[in-house]
C-alpha cells in the first residue's frame, strides 16, 4: 500500500466512525414511520439543498470527471443536463407531489392501481436501485485500487455495508445528516482539485493542452447526439427520480422544497466545473491513460503531498456515498413498505419499518453479489438499472398523475411488457454497454412498449365506456402532441439514415410515441354516465385527479 492509501484509510476509519456516531443521533428522530421513511417532513432548504446536491451532484461529479479526460470540456453538458433536470423538478413536481403526500413512486402507482400493482411496482423499482449504487461504487473503487491495492469487490462491499449501518439507525434522517457531512467532503475536496491544477498543469498547461489536442476544448467532442441523449435521459427520468422526490418531499412545505433545489443547482455548479478542470489537468498530466478514473489519483499522487490526495479522495467516497445511501434507502422503501403494504395490507408503520430494515440488509448483500458479477464495467449497471425501471413505471405514473382512464389490468400489464421487452431487447444487444441490437438503446424500446401497452390494453378494456372528444382545456396539447408525433415521423422518414447510424432513431420513435400518448390523455374519456361508476369498482374517484 502506497503512503497516500495508508492516509486515505486512517482518514476514511474516522470518517466512518463519524457517520456511525451521526446515524445515531438520526435515529432519535426516527422513532415512527413518518420520521424514518420521510423525515417527519421537517426537513428545511438547507437539509434539502445538500441531500439533493450528494445524490445527483455528487454521482454527476465522478462521472463529469471521467469524462473530462476523455472528451473534454463537453462533458460540461452532462452536469448541465443533470442541473436542468433539477430544477424542473422544483418547479413542476414538488408542489403537486407535496400536495398528494408522495413517499415513492411505487407507492404512487399502487395507490391509483391497487395492491398487485403496488407490489410489482415496488419490487421491480426495489431490485434496480443497487444496480445504480453498484456503478457509483465500482468507479470509485478503481481508483482507489490504485493507492491502496485493495480489490474492487472488498471496496464496494466496504462502501455497501457502511451505508447499511448507518441508512438502517435513522432512515431519511440519517439520509439528511450524512449528506450535509459529505457535501462539506465535497467543499474541501475541491479546494484541494483547484490547488492541483494551480501546482499543475496551471493555465499555462491548459494552453499547451489546447494547443495539442484542439479537440479537447470543442463544445461537441462528446458528440451531438450523446449531448442529446443526456438531456433526454435527464428530462425523461424527471417524473421517476424517486430518491430525489423521496427526499425533496421530507420538507417542511413546498416552498422550503423548491428553495432547497434551486441551492442544490447552485451548490452543483463548483462541482461540475471542478470536475472538468480536474479531468482535463489529468490528461494533460497522463495522457494515454486507458482508464480515466485511475489516471486521476496518479495525477495528483504526481503533484501533491500524500495527506492531501488521502483527502481529496476522502471527497471521491464521499461521492460514492451520497449517491448510494439515498438510492439503496429508497429501494429498500419500495421493497419494505410498498411491496410489505401490498403483501400484508394490515401490517402497521412499525412493520413496514422492520420489513425496510430488513430490505436494506438485502439490498446491500445485492449490491455486493452485482459487483462479483460484472466488476469491469460499472456503467453497464447503469444501461441495465434504466432499462428495468424506467421501462416498467414511466406509463403507469403518467397515467395514474394525468390520464383516469387507464385501468389496473393495463397498469399491471404495462409494468411487465415494457421492463421485459427492454431486457429481451438488451439481450439481443449482448448486454453490450454501449452497442446495442439494431443500434437502438433497449430503454427506448422498453418505454415504448410500457407506453403502448397502458393504452392498448386499457383501450380494449374500457370499450364501450369511453369517448373520443377533441374539446376542452387540453384540446391545444392533445393537437400539438398529434402534431409533434407527424412531424417526428416526418423527419424520421427522411433522415432514417443519419438517425440510424448516429444511435439516435429509438429516441425519435419514442417521442412519437410520447406524442400519440400525449393525444390520448388529451382526447380519450369516459363517458359521463360511465365515468364515477367504473373508477369507484376500482376504488378510485375522479377526485383522485
Amino acid at each position: 500500500m502506497t503512503d497516500v492509501g495508508i492516509w486515505f484509510m486512517g482518514i476514511a476509519v474516522a470518517y466512518t466512525l463519524l457517520l456511525i456516531s451521526v446515524g445515531q443521533i438520526a435515529k432519535k428522530r426516527a422513532a415512527d414511520g413518518h420520521g424514518f421513511f420521510i423525515g417527519g417532513r421537517n426537513f428545511n432548504k438547507w437539509f434539502v439543498a445538500v441531500c439533493i446536491t450528494g445524490l445527483f451532484s455528487g454521482s454527476a461529479y465522478i462521472a463529469i470527471l471521467e469524462l473530462s479526460y476523455l472528451n473534454g470540456v463537453s462533458a460540461v453538458w452532462y452536469g448541465v443536463a443533470e442541473t436542468v433536470q433539477v430544477l424542473i423538478i422544483a418547479l413542476v413536481f414538488i408542489a403537486p407531489f407535496r400536495k398528494k403526500a408522495l413517499v415513492t413512486i411505487s407507492g404512487l402507482i399502487g395507490d391509483h392501481y391497487g395492491e398487485k400493482v403496488r407490489a410489482l411496482a415496488g419490487a421491480i423499482t426495489a431490485f434496480t436501485f443497487p444496480m445504480w449504487s453498484v456503478a457509483t461504487a465500482l468507479a470509485f473503487a478503481s481508483a482507489m485500487t490504485v493507492f491502496t491495492g485493495i480489490p474492487l469487490i472488498i471496496s464496494v462491499a466496504i462502501t455497501a455495508f457502511l451505508l447499511y449501518l448507518y441508512l438502517q439507525l435513522g432512515g431519511m434522517w440519517s439520509i439528511g445528516y450524512t449528506q450535509l457531512s459529505n457535501v462539506i467532503v465535497f467543499a474541501v475536496m475541491l479546494f484541494i482539485g483547484f490547488y492541483a491544477f494551480l501546482v499543475n498543469p496551471g493555465m499555462d498547461g491548459l494552453k499547451e493542452l489546447m494547443a495539442q489536442k484542439p479537440e479537447m476544448f470543442a463544445w461537441d467532442h462528446s458528440g451531438v447526439q450523446t449531448i442529446i441523449v443526456w438531456f433526454g435521459t435527464f428530462i425523461i427520468n424527471v417524473v421517476l427520480a424517486q430518491a430525489a422526490f423521496q427526499m425533496a418531499l421530507s420538507c417542511k412545505d413546498e416552498k422550503e422544497g423548491q428553495k432547497g433545489l434551486f441551492l442544490a443547482a447552485l451548490f452543483g455548479l463548483p462541482l461540475i466545473i471542478g470536475a472538468v478542470l480536474f479531468g482535463l489537468a489529468a490528461a494533460y498530466a497522463m495522457p494515454g491513460e486507458r482508464l480515466a478514473l485511475q489516471a486521476i489519483p496518479l495525477y495528483l499522487m504526481e503533484t501533491l503531498p500524500a495527506p492531501l490526495v488521502g483527502l481529496f479522495f476522502l471527497g471521491f467516497w464521499a461521492a460514492a456515498l451520497s449517491w448510494g445511501a439515498p438510492c439503496q434507502f429508497s429501494g429498500a422503501t419500495s421493497l419494505g413498505r410498498d411491496f410489505g403494504k401490498a403483501v400484508r395490507p394490515q401490517a402497521k408503520e412499525t412493520d413496514l419499518i422492520r420489513y425496510t430494515k430488513i430490505s436494506l440488509l438485502l439490498l446491500t448483500v445485492l449490491m455486493v453479489v452485482f459487483a462479483l458479477f460484472r466488476s469491469e464495467q460499472s456503467a453497464w449497471w447503469n444501461v441495465l438499472a434504466w432499462t428495468t425501471r424506467n421501462s416498467a413505471t414511466f406509463a403507469p405514473v403518467i397515467a395514474a398523475l394525468l390520464w383516469p382512464v387507464a385501468t389496473k389490468r393495463a397498469a399491471f400489464f404495462s409494468l411487465f411488457a415494457g421492463s421485459f421487452t427492454g431486457l429481451l431487447w438488451y439481450h439481443l444487444s449482448g448486454w453490450s454497454v454501449n452497442e446495442f441490437f439494431l443500434n437502438t438503446h433497449p430503454v427506448w424500446v422498453g418505454m415504448s412498449a410500457n407506453i403502448a401497452t397502458i393504452c392498448l390494453v386499457t383501450i380494449l378494456e374500457r370499450r364501450g365506456e369511453i369517448k373520443f372528444i377533441m374539446q376542452g382545456k387540453f384540446k391545444s396539447i392533445g393537437i400539438l402532441g398529434l402534431t409533434v408525433a407527424a412531424a417526428l415521423i416526418a423527419f424520421a422518414v427522411t433522415t432514417f439514415d443519419l438517425l440510424y447510424r448516429t444511435g439516435m432513431i429509438g429516441l425519435v420513435l419514442f417521442f412519437v410515441i410520447i406524442g400519440i400518448f400525449i393525444s390520448l390523455i388529451s382526447f380519450v374519456r369516459l363517458k359521463e354516465h360511465d365515468a364515477q361508476k367504473s373508477l369507484l369498482a376500482e376504488g378510485r374517484t375522479v377526485h383522485d385527479y
